[in-house]
């Protein structure tokens, strides 16, 4: 199974970015993430990210640029994390789904216990933000 994954490193004007921990139940449930979600079947990497920022966060992303893309296989499943850094949005993000948010600086991030497909994205956002 391989599950395609639009992820936005969302930063703010303090060039903080903001994690979410995911939900208990869900595959590597409880450690933090930056947000995202599938990219659904005829659905662009742009269309997917607006929409999953939309329905996490409640923000619309106005300026992005391609980080990198991260091919992770897991001993259940394999992902493509398709990660964009969101430099401008619209809207003041809010956890709809009830989820743990942090807004965090790069020299932080260590601090935070994340899925082993994220540790590319870690080192990336370490060296684009320090």
């Amino acid at each position: 199974m391989s599950v395609h994954v639009a992820v936005g490193v969302i930063v703010d004007g303090r060039s903080r970015v903001l994690l979410t921990r995911r939900a208990g139940h869900v595959h590597q449930g409880g450690l933090w993430e930056f947000p995202g979600g599938k990219v659904e079947a005829g659905e662009s990497l742009a269309a997917a990210l607006d929409r999953e920022l939309r329905e996490e966060l409640s923000i619309t992303p106005l300026r992005t640029t391609s980080l990198l893309e991260v091919k992770h296989d897991y001993s259940d499943k394999s992902v493509l994390l398709d990660v964009h850094v969101v430099w401008e949005f619209a809207g003041k993000p809010q956890a709809l789904e009830g989820q743990p948010m942090a807004w965090v600086g790069a020299s932080e991030l260590a601090a935070y216990a994340f899925p082993a497909a994220n540790e590319p994205i870690v080192a990336a956002v370490v060296k684009l933000l320090t």
